[in-house]
């Protein structure tokens, strides 16, 4: 095998990644993000800003704080909670609809006093999204809370 092969072999996977990423970041139907924490399963998703999905399906959505994140950046998270949806918090374990959901931390890893999230009836237009993750930040602080009809952007599917 030559070296110019060989080079290209190490390359092709990642050289082919970048191409789809770029024409899929060009079109308004889909967009590639990162996943950059161990929240979930997978490091690179495909969203589908035609779909919205389906209860147990991940959803992308933009962050709307500061911090720890940059605000607008692309998070993805299970949708596990939908409008009419009771939330309910009980020494800070979390139930959508009767099912537990996980436990909020009071603290993150740096020590961050954390509140916990919202309680009571998901509104209209308003979501519960989470992760298996304990130290996902999701629904379960107020960091996050329910996340808005404005700040989806479609449903998420795992790539890799």
């Amino acid at each position: 095998m030559t070296e110019t092969h060989t080079h290209w072999r190490l390359w092709r996977l990642p050289v082919v990644l970048w191409w789809m990423a770029g024409y899929l970041a060009f079109t308004k139907v889909f967009m590639v993000t990162l996943n950059l924490t161990d929240s979930l399963p997978g490091t690179i998703f495909l969203i589908d800003k035609r779909t919205f999905p389906s209860l147990g399906e991940f959803v992308a959505f933009r962050w709307e704080n500061d911090w720890p994140y940059p605000r607008g950046s692309i998070f993805v998270k299970r949708l596990t909670g939908i409008p009419g949806a009771s939330v309910t918090a009980s020494d800070r374990r979390y139930f959508v609809d009767g099912r537990e959901m996980g436990f909020a931390k009071e603290y993150s890893k740096t020590g961050v006093p954390l509140k916990p999230g919202p309680t009571g009836v998901i509104p209209k237009g308003h979501y519960f999204v989470s992760a298996d993750h304990p130290d996902s930040i999701d629904s379960r602080y107020a960091l996050t809370g329910w996340v808005a009809d404005d700040q989806v952007l479609g449903q998420a599917m795992r790539l890799f």
